[in-house]
Formats: structure tokens, sequence, C-alpha cells
């Protein structure tokens, strides 16, 4: 279950009944698995992903309903965003190029990925009056940690530009909120992980474990092992972006979703073994 403030995302049990939601990176790991829930539960619901790093084989299975479209399309066109946000009432914004070793070496598509795409989205939503905007950040806005555990009120200091693009996103989401009376809220997720999470060279380091592991090799560690993260199944995020899109008065708040358990990168080494 992720923690932090989701005691007060419990007391919201409010249905956004009839509505549709619009999720962008709907092909990708945390997007396909939004859609599974928000259609399991009864939503209408609209998928847009460029394809780029999703695959349509993470929601195939939902062509062919009529309580889903999927468009595909890419965020950072105007057009596309306008058309894609009209007739939604709620908005979730997961589409993002991730992983902070691959924004060192694509500082400039990482921003525009993850900034600009989701200012042009931001636009159309205060355009056409969604309802709500709920942002799937990261906790790579902390960077490298001053204090653990790590809570909201930590400052940010991102140490990739990927962390710098998900921050710089967050404030736009801050401006939307305090400016134009955009319903938002932001979600920082840690180190996510579970089925259709890929196991390439920018992969979460459970899957890139498992995948070594299936291949019949041992688990690469760099350093001592010692280093802790603190990993948080993609089912309890779902339930926490569910929790956010859902509850009343928590509108502009930004909220760690976590395990709040630290682990080992040795230790994990050695459950997957």
């Amino acid at each position: 279950m992720a923690y932090s403030e989701l005691p007060r995302l419990c007391r919201g049990d409010n249905k956004v009944e009839n509505e549709r939601i619009l999720v962008t990176g709907a092909a990708g790991f945390i997007g396909s698995h939004l859609v599974d829930k928000l259609l399991i539960d009864g939503y209408e619901v609209t998928g847009i992903d460029n394809l780029s790093t999703g695959s349509i084989d993470n929601i195939n299975h939902h062509f062919g309903k009529r309580s889903f479209r999927f468009i595909k399309g890419d965020v950072r066109d105007s057009r596309t965003v306008r058309n894609a946000v009209k007739g939604a009432s709620v908005v979730i914004s997961a589409a993002a190029l991730v992983s902070g070793p691959r924004s060192i070496h694509r500082p400039l598509e990482t921003h525009e990925n993850n900034v600009t795409a989701t200012l042009k989205l931001l636009e159309a939503c205060h355009e056409v009056g969604v309802s709500k905007f709920l942002y799937i950040s990261s906790a790579a806005v902390y960077g490298r940690a001053r204090e653990l555990p790590t809570s909201e009120e930590c400052c940010p200091h991102p140490a990739s530009p990927y962390g710098a693009s998900k921050l710089a996103a967050e404030n736009y989401v801050s401006v939307f909120n305090e400016v134009y009376g955009l319903d938002t809220v932001s979600l920082r997720l840690f180190n996510v992980y579970g089925p259709r999470q890929t196991s390439g060279p920018y992969g979460g380091v459970v899957s890139v474990f498992l995948d070594s592991v299936l291949k019949g090799r041992s688990p690469i560690i760099f350093g001592d092992g010692e280093q802790t993260r603190d990993f948080i199944h993609i089912k309890d995020v779902v339930e926490a972006c569910l929790l956010a899109m859902k509850t009343d008065g928590v509108s502009g708040e930004v909220f760690n979703i976590a395990s709040g358990q630290p682990t080992k990168i040795s230790d994990l080494a050695k459950m997957i073994l």
C-alpha cells in the first residue's frame, strides 16, 4: 500500500460517474495498468500514446470495447492534444521519457517530452474545462536525498535532466492550479515494479535483475550493494492514482507514493536469486 499522505486520500470514496478519463502514455508500463483498472471499474477511457517506448501489446486486449478508445499520437503536438482532451473530465498524465541515465544523453528530448508536452496538455485542459488533472511525477525530483525517509517537505534537488524535467513539469502543474484554478494533484512515484516493466538498459532494477536470472546470469550490482531503494508494486501505484482522482479537498497537493520500506540492492538480488 502506498504511504505518506495516503490516509488523507482514503477518506475520499467518490466515484467519478459517467465521465471519460484520458490517460496519456496509455501503452506504457504505468499507463496501461491505469487503463486496465479504470475499465474494470466501469469508466470510459481514452488512451493516447505515440508507441515510442510503450507497447501496443499492453493494451490491445481492450480493442473492440465500446468503453475504450485509443489514439496513436504524440502529446508534444498541440492539435493532437486538444483533440484527445475533448470530452474528458479527468486527465491522467503518465506520458514521459523516463530514466535518469537516458536523460543525461538526451536532455533536450527529455525536456520536450516531459515539460513542453505537459504544458501543452495543461493548456488544453484549461481551454476545455477539464475537471481534474493528475500528474504522474517521480521521486527523481529529490535527487540524492539528503534525509531518509524522504517526505514531501524535503527540498527537491534533481541529480539528472530527468529529475529536473519532472520538477519543472510539477511547477507548471502547480501554476495552473494557482493561477487558472485547475484542480490538480501530483504524485511522486518511487521505484515502481511489476508486470510489463521493461528490462532494457533503462529498465527498472527489479525487471533488469529478473531478466538476468531468467537468462541464467547473476544480477550485476554496482558498488557494494548497500544502497537502498523504496520499491512499490504497480497495483499499489494504480490504487493511489485512483484515490487521488476521486478524493476531494486535495487540489494542488503533491504526494509521495511509496512503500515506506528501504530495501538494499544486495538484498533485492538475494530475493530474486
